[in-house]
């Protein structure tokens, strides 16, 4: 098995974590499983920011606009 580098390494744990974390969540139901894919996307939009992608923040953000535009009464 090839050596991991420190990024491969830190995309890794962050992974293992979230499926964690998400485990945990789901039983709580499906409100646990929305906490915790909303907080993935965001770490996934600010992990692209970082790296010169802002067009994740916009697409995330248009993202949850039509969900809310479906659901808001």
């Amino acid at each position: 098995m090839a050596a991991q580098t420190k990024a491969e390494r830190r995309a890794a744990n962050r992974l293992a974590h979230f499926e964690e974390r998400q485990k945990e969540r789901a039983k709580r139901g499906p409100r646990g499983l929305a906490e915790s894919w909303i907080e993935r996307a965001r770490a996934v939009a600010a992990d692209r920011e970082r790296n010169g992608d802002l067009e994740a923040w916009n697409d995330l953000s248009r993202a949850v606009a039509a969900w809310v535009g479906r659901y808001e009464a």
